[in-house]
């Protein structure tokens, strides 16, 4: 009979004395059997448990490592194309306000010898204007003389004529010989005989 046994068909007249003792060695019973046949088993188990646990340790902190250097290195990476682009930025800005710098020098260059240029042709285009007033008043002035010339010559000979005619006959081939004379004078085509100009 084995002590649980034992332990059931013993008279209950302890009660509560003994009771604490039998769960104990029930209890302790119950573990030793369970040892005899599982324990060989339940130490593999453990074992493989304790093995499991280490390798899911092991690969969780290494899956840690690994993730944490790839975080390290997408942030260096990242850190590297942002300071990248912002030297790029600043290059491209420097480029641009150079070259504005620049296209402002030549405008202002443009625009001081467009300037100066409009300032000679102004002041040439006077000289030209004051040129062409002092020839147009020359040749007017010369106009002039010439008309007056030919007019007082005109004036005078027929003046002589008119004298001669009063004082001498008048014919038809000295009359003829007048208006053709004073014709060929409006003409400018009158000689006076014994020149050859």
């Amino acid at each position: 009979m084995n002590p649980v046994e034992q332990s059931e068909n013993a008279p209950q007249n302890d009660g509560e004395s003994r009771t604490p003792q039998v769960m104990q060695s029930g209890a302790g019973n119950v573990d030793k059997i369970r040892d005899i046949l599982f324990g060989s088993q339940m130490r593999d188990y453990e074992t493989r448990f304790a093995r499991l646990e280490e390798t899911v340790a092991r690969e969780s902190a290494e899956l840690r490592d690994s993730s944490r250097r790839r975080f390290d290195q997408l942030e260096q990476y990242v850190k590297r194309e942002f300071e990248a682009l912002e030297s790029r930025i600043k290059s491209e800005r420097e480029e641009r306000f150079d070259g504005g710098r620049q296209h402002s020098r030549e405008l202002k260059e443009l625009s001081e010898t467009l300037t100066r240029r409009l300032s000679e042709l102004d002041d040439r285009g006077l000289s030209v204007e004051r040129d062409l007033r002092s020839n147009l008043l020359q040749q007017s002035k010369d106009l002039t003389d010439q008309m007056q010339q030919r007019h007082d010559e005109l004036s005078t000979l027929l003046e002589r004529r008119f004298q001669e005619l009063r004082h001498g006959k008048t014919d038809r081939a000295a009359l003829a010989t007048l208006f053709t004379e004073v014709a060929l004078r409006l003409n400018d085509q009158f000689q006076i005989p014994g020149t050859d100009s």
